[in-house]
């Protein structure tokens, strides 16, 4: 009989928290706040909504702090330099208002060699992929991309991809300065450029060369004759009406191919090269 009205209680915490998260803009922090595992209230909730518009939380927020929760602040408190401990304390709960902010001085910890330290702005940093990037720039943010050749600046949103970022431009114009990037015709050469997000440059590698969607029809339904002559199957187009059919693709430091499930050697050059960069 206990455990069932431990259940019904909690329930009824989740269902208040839900209804006041659909009904109130946003939640504020309590003054001197500290939150770890186990815990359930209103600053729960308001730190989850944070990592999740960071990219460090991918589920929905809850206002429970359960073990995906304590992952999050985990790989927080580590890209940050901050005590790794899974507890959003004062200073971890403060580097995260910064960056909700805008504040140009929360920028993440860069590690090069046996030095740790924090970057000057609009440094171009050499940053892996899996367990870091893949959280740090999640899908649903867009994103500056800056081509290292040619200087041109355009608009992409990251819609797809596990082993690296599956992307799509923000609108027709995007479309048109990528393809400009391209030569005036769509391949698959490597080329270095510069993601800019969070206030961040992030050295990476992309190929202007649309493919496994269509415009025209709806994502992620099974549709035949996909673009880049990758034939039937899910459509990996989300954005619409920008004049690209499917997504291009973007690597970072160690990602991988989604067909190979390897590290593209060329890729990785490409990369090497942007960090390089004086852009």
């Amino acid at each position: 009989m206990k455990a069932n009205t431990t259940t019904t209680i909690r329930s009824m915490i989740v269902i208040v928290l839900f209804i006041l998260i659909t009904t109130t803009q946003a939640f504020a922090y309590s003054e001197g706040t500290l939150l770890r595992k186990e815990m359930e209230n209103t600053s729960v909730m308001k730190l989850q909504q944070d990592l999740h518009t960071l990219g460090f939380l991918t589920v929905s927020p809850t206002g429970y702090y359960g073990s995906l929760t304590e992952a999050a602040v985990l790989n927080f408190q580590r890209q940050y330099g901050l005590t790794s401990d899974g507890i959003a304390g004062g200073k971890t709960i403060a580097q995260i208002q910064k960056i909700m902010q805008g504040d140009d001085t929360a920028m993440p910890i860069v590690t090069r060699g046996n030095t740790t330290r924090t970057p000057s702005k609009g440094e171009i940093q050499l940053r892996p992929w899996f367990g870091d990037i893949e959280h740090f720039y999640a899908r649903g943010q867009v994103a500056t991309i800056v081509d290292v050749a040619t200087g041109l600046v355009f608009q992409a949103q990251r819609t797809y991809g596990t082993n690296h970022a599956d992307m799509e431009t923000s609108s027709k114009e995007d479309t048109e300065i990528l393809k400009q990037i391209a030569g005036g015709e769509w391949n698959w050469v490597r080329r270095p450029i510069i993601v800019e997000v969070h206030g961040v440059r992030l050295a990476a590698s992309m190929t202007a060369r649309p493919h496994a969607g269509l415009d025209q029809l709806p994502a992620l339904q099974t549709v035949s004759n996909r673009s880049g002559g990758f034939g039937r199957g899910m459509n990996l187009d989300e954005i619409k009406g920008n004049g690209m059919d499917g997504h291009f693709d973007i690597h970072f430091l160690k990602s991988k191919t989604h067909g190979s499930n390897s590290i593209d050697s060329d890729h990785q050059k490409a990369i090497q090269k942007a960090a390089n960069a004086s852009l």
